[in-house]
């Protein structure tokens, strides 16, 4: 290529036009924009992500004839297990071994309110996730954030 060229060539120029021309022909829509300014502010360094170890969609051995099947699933970070299941009808879970704990629902720009679990690890909620969700469990000693999964 020219050397000419590339001197007169101002990427960061073009970049910056090209930004403007998507604002104004494509905006983000301010949906989209919460969602990932909440994404971002979950980040949290003390945190710990859970894996998922079991997820009925995927593990599970189908029966036949069964019909709106709960989803389970289970989550795993060092010691902390947390199992869940989540139907048409809400979420209900429980965190091993059992201890108490607060468990937040995470997905989209709608604040929710955080679930306690009782002595036993268990909790639940009547309204189920729509959409892609994670789940935050806190204890007094630990924050465990799961996987983000689409309900």
């Amino acid at each position: 290529m020219n050397d000419d060229l590339d001197d007169d060539f101002d990427s960061g120029l073009l970049e910056e036009e090209l930004r403007q021309a998507a604002a104004v022909l494509d905006p983000l829509p301010p949906a989209l924009l919460q969602i990932a300014v909440d994404a971002y502010a979950l980040h949290d360094l003390d945190a710990r992500v859970a894996e998922l170890t079991f997820d009925s969609l995927v593990d599970a051995i189908p029966v036949r004839g069964a019909t709106d099947v709960p989803r389970m699933l289970t989550f795993t970070a060092g010691e902390v297990t947390l199992d869940v299941e989540v139907t048409a009808e809400g979420l209900m879970g429980q965190v091993l071994p059992p201890r108490p704990a607060r468990v937040e629902v995470l997905g989209g720009p709608q604040s929710t309110t955080p679930l306690v679990a009782d002595d036993l690890g268990r909790f639940t909620t009547a309204t189920p996730p729509s959409g892609p969700f994670a789940l935050r469990l806190r204890t007094d000693d630990d924050v465990v954030v799961t996987e983000w999964l689409r309900a």
